[in-house]
């Protein structure tokens, strides 16, 4: 069988999607991943034969100015953005690609909506890998209207209530208690563990990490998007931590220079990048910007957290983790490194964060394999039938 697999976005609407490609390969089918044309070659180093669809517009990170949180602009921005602009541009490139490379079934992250439209006007059967995690991000109340826009232009009829993605197969790589209640999986949904490492991957730990004195190890990261966004955050949370008696790992992203911040005491390393998958076994304490990827793979290991949304779903997984019990959160203009510093002692000092955060790792471990995605999507090719959960 082929499988084509579509997602819209930078590396956190990527990452979900390769443990499923991965275990697919492995099962005999042909895979290919079609991405935003700045993403290509990240897909290329992965080993999967990788297509363009789309422009780069407001894709591209760019060292900008930090801001004030605005959740209703971010909620509101991916009707305009996912949901129309990005959506037609992706449908208009993934129905030539379908014609030419005739996959039999379609899989894409649940805000490539383009991908969508296109298997629906071709009656290809599509599954949908959830990606934002708290699942209280996307509206169906913003999006639907605009992709109506999309859908119109394809032939197909209005959709009011976005039942497009839910409709055959939805696939949810987070535990099941971590998702916001008022906003329930929809009962195609299925539960597969998220990996945190691809298995095409031979990341070696840097030798550094082995040689950690005992103190607390935390690992400090904005991601890969918001860390060019992020003002002088990266300055204040080095100046609240650096006197603590802790070892403390900083990964400021491909494009931004170590060197910036200057010589730093023996415990701080600041690395472009180190895979969380290697790192995170080493560490007692995430700091993030609250981004899913970085959240569930602190939550994969038990690991607690200080979370300093500054945009998009980060504000709801920054509510869902202080709910749960496993993050402290604080504002990521108003933070100062004092209170960086007080966040992260009060984390490390009481173990009912840990204890939390523990729950939910021996949630996620109990989750089925990718496999299983394997086998739903086969009995979905098959079968071209809504499949429910039990």
């Amino acid at each position: 069988m082929r499988m084509l697999f579509t997602f819209a976005g930078g590396s956190g609407h990527l990452e979900p999607l390769l443990p499923i490609a991965r275990a697919a390969e492995l099962a005999g089918h042909t895979v290919a991943l079609a991405g935003r044309p700045w993403m290509i070659p990240e897909v290329e180093t992965l080993g999967f034969p990788a297509f363009a669809a789309g422009s780069d517009v407001g894709l591209t990170p760019k060292r900008l100015p930090l801001a004030e949180v605005n959740l209703e602009r971010d909620i509101l921005a991916v009707g305009k953005g996912f949901g129309c602009r990005i959506a037609r541009e992706r449908a208009a490139d993934i129905l030539p690609l379908c014609a030419a490379w005739r996959p039999d079934l379609m899989v894409s992250e649940e805000l490539d909506f383009g991908p969508m439209v296109v298997a629906e006007r071709l009656a290809l059967p599509s599954a949908t890998v959830l990606v934002i995690a708290a699942g209280s991000f996307l509206r169906s109340d913003v999006v639907a209207e605009p992709l109506n826009e999309v859908r119109a232009e394809h032939g197909l009829p209005p959709d009011p209530d976005l039942a497009m993605p839910n409709r055959y197969l939805v696939l949810s790589p987070f535990p099941p208690s971590y998702r916001d209640p008022a906003f329930p999986l929809p009962a195609t949904a299925h539960a597969v563990r998220l990996l945190t490492r691809d298995a095409a991957r031979n990341d070696a730990v840097p030798p550094w990490i082995t040689r950690l004195d005992t103190a607390p190890t935390i690992y400090f990261t904005l991601g890969t998007i918001y860390n060019m966004e992020s003002g002088d955050l990266f300055h204040r949370v080095l100046a609240g931590l650096r006197d603590l008696r802790v070892n403390l790992i900083v990964t400021v992203g491909r494009d931004i220079d170590p060197e910036e911040f200057g010589p730093q005491p023996t415990h701080v390393h600041i690395e472009r990048y180190i895979p969380q998958a290697v790192l995170l076994p080493h560490c007692d304490l995430v700091i993030s910007h609250a981004g899913s990827g970085s959240v569930m793979g602190a939550l994969a290991h038990g690991l607690p957290m200080v979370l300093i949304p500054m945009g998009a779903d980060q504000p709801m997984n920054a509510a869902r983790c202080a709910a749960l019990g496993v993050a402290q959160v604080l504002d990521a203009v108003a933070a100062t490194p004092q209170a960086v510093r007080e966040a992260v002692s009060r984390v490390l000092e009481n173990p009912a964060y840990r204890q939390a955060a523990a729950r939910m790792r021996d949630e996620i471990a109990v989750l089925p394999p990718p496999e299983h995605a394997i086998m739903w999507l086969e009995r979905l090719a098959k079968e071209k039938r809504p499949l429910f959960s039990a």
